[in-house]
This record gives C-alpha cells, sequence and structure tokens, in this order.
C-alpha cells in the first residue's frame, strides 16, 4: 500500500482530506503543527481523528515569535463574520491569515514525505468556502509542485513528490456530504479560530462551517440544537 503524508489540522476540512486519501488506498501518516495558536485545542482533536481512522501522527511543535496574526498574537482582535454576509468574497485577506503558513506546513510535509519515501503529500486547501487565503489558492500549489521537483533529491533524480489537494474546488457542503459518506468522524473535529470549550459561533471559520452543514443538510455534532 502506498504511503502518503496528510496535514491534518484537526479541522473539517483536513479530517476528510484524511479520509479521502485513505479511500483512495493510501496508508496515511498524518503531520500536525502546534505553531502558538490561539486554537490550539485543534491539536487534540488531530490526535482524536488519527486514532479513529488508525493512522500515526507526528506532532511538530514550531515557533514563530514575530506572530503577525490574530490567530497567534491575543492582543489583536479576531474578526467576527456578520450573520447576514456570505461567502467569502476576494477582497481584503483577514487578520487570521498566518503569514506564509502553508509554505512552512508544507515545506516540513515535503521534508518528512521524502525521508520516509512517500510520493504524495495530501491538505485540505479549498478555493471556493474559505477566508481568502493566498496561499489556499490553486495556482499556490501549482508552483508548490514545481519547487518539489526542482527542490528535493527525489524530484531531480526519480520522481517528485506530489502535493494532492482533493477538495480544492468543493463546496463546504460538498466537502461534508463526501466526509458523511466516507464515515469522517466530524463530532470530533475542531473549527472554531476561539478554541475555548464550545465553538464561538461567530468567527469566520465557525460561519463558514455553519453554512456548509446548512446547506449540506445535516447537524454539526459539535453545535446543539
Amino acid at each position: 500500500m502506498k504511503r502518503a503524508v496528510v496535514l491534518l489540522s484537526g479541522g473539517l476540512d483536513s479530517a476528510t482530506t484524511l479520509y479521502v486519501a485513505r479511500h483512495l488506498g493510501y496508508a496515511p501518516q498524518c503531520l500536525a503543527f502546534h505553531y502558538g495558536q490561539r486554537h490550539e485545542r485543534e491539536i487534540g482533536s488531530a490526535r482524536k481523528v488519527a486514532a479513529r481512522a488508525g493512522c500515526s501522527l507526528e506532532v511538530l511543535k514550531i515557533d514563530l515569535p514575530w506572530k503577525g496574526s490574530a490567530l497567534l498574537d491575543k492582543e489583536m482582535k479576531i474578526p467576527q463574520r456578520s450573520r447576514a454576509s456570505g461567502r467569502q468574497g476576494r477582497g481584503r485577506i483577514p487578520a487570521t491569515y498566518v503569514p506564509a503558513r502553508n509554505t512552512i506546513f508544507l515545506s516540513f510535509a515535503l521534508s518528512f514525505a521524502e525521508a520516509i519515501n512517500c510520493r504524495d503529500i495530501f491538505i485540505g486547501a479549498n478555493a471556493l468556502d474559505y477566508s481568502g487565503y493566498p496561499d489556499c489558492r490553486p495556482e499556490y500549489y501549482k508552483m508548490f509542485n514545481q519547487l518539489s521537483a526542482l527542490a528535493t533529491r527525489v524530484g531531480v533524480e526519480r520522481e517528485a513528490i506530489r502535493i494532492q489537494t482533493p477538495l480544492m474546488t468543493m463546496r463546504k457542503s460538498q466537502i461534508i456530504k463526501l466526509g458523511l459518506r466516507l464515515g469522517v468522524p466530524y463530532e470530533l473535529t475542531w473549527s472554531c479560530y476561539r478554541g475555548g470549550r464550545v465553538p464561538c459561533g461567530a468567527c469566520d471559520s465557525c460561519r463558514l462551517r455553519a453554512l456548509g452543514f446548512a446547506e449540506a443538510g445535516a447537524q454539526d455534532p459539535l453545535v446543539t440544537r
């Protein structure tokens, strides 16, 4: 069975991606990052999701002392999405953007994959129902795949490691429907940027999740009626 590195944050999209990789016949090696995020509760969710899926999980702790994001700096306010607002537009990038986060994560994942002889990395990036982060766009991953071919020994000598983004062009509702078919334990996931004991229901991530479950005609197991 082919192995693949799966970036598992503990959120809805990454958990679905893990189950997609399994469904495609891969043996996932999960990788999560503790990077000082305010919603570090997601690390516990990643552990639970990986355990439920029967997959190993590496949690890598890294330090971003320069912060630069509302997810890292408690002095910065996490923006709230209006209840009346729709999907995220293509305008200003929100304060929850972490500078070059996916580039940092994928660089570690690329090193991990090459070291354990994996040819595939899965990440739950999405360019439709998302917060407008520049490192979630298809063109970004196209360029990173070129980097993989140029910057690794395996890419030069044999076959480049591929970055796979199976959720890239799916609406959140489509992701949820797919996950429900695959048996993703959404009750173990965590999306809220604020952390805490229950989802705040007001941050961008909570709003996108709520919209997705509503459009999928399903009940979010983390939200009581």
